[in-house]
């Protein structure tokens, strides 16, 4: 079994910063790859950053220039970088890991920025 601990959510004001970790643990043997989805009230769940171990690095438009994704190899944990942060990133979080023969999913970690 594979578990996924997302920290970092919270409050902020537009044009500030947020950091989200998301560590993963259990029977990982390896990772194909790592990354982010959101999803706002009323809208469905799209992907905000992709980081395969092996490839290119991928960013949803909204985001690209003010988002980073970032892994830490070692400890098998995936973070997100938020700079100059828009209210209509407002949405739930979630962290995902690609083993290859399943995918897991965080349990969610709530943005919320105010105008």
């Amino acid at each position: 079994q594979v578990q996924l601990v997302e920290s970092g959510g919270g409050l902020v004001q537009a044009g500030g910063s947020l950091r989200l970790s998301c560590a993963a643990s259990g029977s990982i043997f390896r990772i194909n790859a790592m990354g982010w989805y959101r999803q706002a009230p009323g809208k469905q769940r799209e992907l905000v950053a992709h980081m395969p171990t092996f490839g290119r690095t991928t960013y949803a438009d909204s985001v690209k220039g003010r988002f980073t994704i970032s892994r830490d190899n070692a400890k098998n944990t995936v973070y997100l970088q938020m700079n100059s942060l828009k209210p209509e990133d407002t949405a739930v979080y979630y962290c995902y890991v690609d083993l290859i023969t399943a995918n897991y999913w965080g349990q969610g970690t709530q943005v919320t920025v105010s105008s």
